[in-house]
C-alpha cells in the first residue's frame, strides 16, 4: 500500500435517480464490497456522490482492486487519491510527494479544485491559484499551463479530509447489477452473445445464461470456450450460473422430419422454448440474444418474428442496431475477443441449410414444426439440463 492510498468511484447515472436512489446506492456499494472480497480488508461507504474505498490493512492490493472497482457497473470514473488536512500546506506537501514520478515527467501542469465541503474558506478557483502557485516553486521545470498540460493534479476538499489525486481512469458506467431486473441470456461461443450479455449487465440486468450443446457434433473444448467466456464476463458481472442444456436429438428430429430451409428458424424457436422454461423457473422477466438485424438469414426481420412466436416473455435484443464491426470492437474492450474466436464450432452451425429462408411466414414454419413433437422434445431436453456457477 502506497502512501496511504484510497479509491474514489465517482457515480453517473445513479445520481438522476430521484426518490429511488438510496437504493440504488445501497446495491452499488455491496456490488463493490462483493467484488472486493479476497483483495484485502477495506472500509468501504458512500458520501456525496463518491463511494469511498479505503484500505485497512497493508495486505490490501490496491493494484487489483483499482482494476475490479473499474469493472463494477454504476461507477463511471476510478481514481487514486491521497487522503491528507484540509489546508493548501498538506494539499501542497501531499502532492509533491504522491504526484512526484509525474512531475519528474511532465512539461507542463495545471491544478484543478472542487470543492464539496463548502464550509471551506477557499472557493475552487482560489484553491487551484494557491496550491498551483506553491507546486510552480516546487518544481521550476514544470511550466503553468492552464489549457493543455501533460499532467493535471485534481484537489477535492471533502467531508473529512482534502485529496489529492492524478486524472482518473473511466468506470464502467451504466447502473448497478440487480437493479434492472432478472433475464436469461443465449450464450453461444460467437462474438455476439458476451457482446449483449455485458450490455444487459450495464443497464443493471442480473444474468443467467443458458448454452445448448450438440455432442457428437460440438466438441467439449466448445463447451470449455462458453465457460471461459461466462468467466470473463464476470469481471463485470459478478458469478453467473450457466445452464448446459443437450440439444442434439432435437437438432436430428428437426432435420429428419422439416423442411431444410427453416432448420435454424426450427432449432431456434426451440431454444427460445428451452429458455423461457428456465427462465421462468428462474424468476426471470426476460430473454437476451446477441441478434443483429440482417447479419445473417436468421435475423431478418420476418425471420425474428418467427424465432419469438410462440413464447410469452419480452426479448431483449441490445445488438438489433450494430454492425459487426462495432461488435468485435465491443468484443475487443470487454475482453471477449480472443476467447471467441477461438476455432470451436457451437450447435448453431450444426446442419445448417444450403438455402435458409430469410422471408418465412409463422403459419408455413408452424406446419413445418407440427411434424415433432414439440413438448416432449423440450421436456427430454431439459432432463439433461446441468448448472454451472462460474466465478471470477
Amino acid at each position: 500500500m502506497k502512501n496511504n492510498e484510497t479509491l474514489l468511484l465517482k457515480l453517473g447515472e445513479v445520481v438522476l435517480k430521484g426518490q429511488n436512489r438510496r437504493a440504488f446506492e445501497d446495491r452499488l456499494t455491496a456490488n463493490v464490497k462483493r467484488r472486493l472480497k479476497g483483495l484485502g480488508s477495506f472500509q468501504i461507504y458512500i458520501r456525496q456522490s463518491t463511494i469511498y474505498v479505503e484500505p485497512v490493512s497493508e495486505s490490501c492490493d490496491m493494484d487489483a482492486a483499482w482494476t475490479a472497482c473499474g469493472q463494477v457497473f454504476g461507477v463511471v470514473s476510478v481514481a487514486r487519491a491521497v487522503p491528507c488536512e484540509k489546508t493548501v500546506e498538506a494539499i501542497v506537501e501531499t502532492a509533491k510527494e504522491y504526484l512526484s514520478e509525474a512531475f519528474a515527467l511532465a512539461r507542463s501542469f495545471k491544478v484543478e479544485s472542487k470543492r464539496a465541503d463548502k464550509n471551506f474558506p477557499m472557493n475552487s478557483i482560489q484553491i487551484s491559484q494557491a496550491v498551483g502557485g506553491d507546486l510552480a516553486e516546487a518544481f521550476p521545470r514544470v511550466a503553468v499551463d492552464v489549457h493543455n498540460p501533460d499532467l493535471t493534479v485534481f484537489v477535492e476538499i471533502r467531508e473529512k479530509y482534502a485529496y489529492v489525486h492524478a486524472p482518473a481512469i473511466p468506470g464502467a458506467g451504466g447502473l448497478p447489477v440487480g437493479m434492472g431486473g432478472h433475464a436469461i441470456s443465449l450464450l453461444s461461443g460467437g462474438l455476439d452473445s458476451p457482446v449483449s450479455s455485458w450490455m444487459m449487465a450495464r443497464r443493471g440486468v442480473e444474468l443467467e445464461m443458458v448454452h445448448f450443446v450438440s455432442p457428437p457434433y460440438t466438441s467439449q473444448q466448445a463447451q470449455d470456450k462458453v465457460l471461459e467466456l461466462a468467466r470473463l464476463l464476470t469481471a463485470w458481472c459478478g458469478r453467473l450460473r450457466v445452464h448446459i442444456v443437450p440439444f442434439t436429438e432435437i437438432q436430428e428430429e428437426i432435420r429428419r422430419n422439416c423442411p431444410e430451409e427453416f432448420f435454424t428458424l426450427i432449432m431456434r424457436r426451440f431454444m427460445m422454448r428451452i429458455s423461457e422454461t428456465i427462465a421462468k423457473r428462474a424468476g426471470a422477466k426476460a430473454l437476451i440474444t446477441g441478434e443483429s438485424l440482417g447479419q445473417v438469414a436468421s435475423q431478418t426481420m420476418a425471420a425474428l418474428g418467427v424465432t419469438e412466436d410462440g413464447i410469452t416473455l419480452p426479448v431483449l435484443r441490445p445488438l438489433i442496431g450494430m454492425d459487426k464491426v462495432e461488435i468485435i470492437h465491443m468484443a475487443q474492450r470487454i475482453g471477449t475477443y480472443e476467447t471467441s474466436i477461438l476455432p470451436y464450432e457451437d450447435c448453431c452451425t450444426v446442419f445448417t441449410p444450403r438455402h435458409p429462408a430469410t422471408q418465412p411466414r409463422a403459419e408455413d414454419v408452424r406446419a413445418a414444426e407440427a411434424a415433432l413433437d414439440v413438448e416432449k422434445l423440450i421436456a427430454k431436453s431439459l432432463e439433461g439440463e446441468q448448472w454451472v456457477w462460474v466465478k471470477p
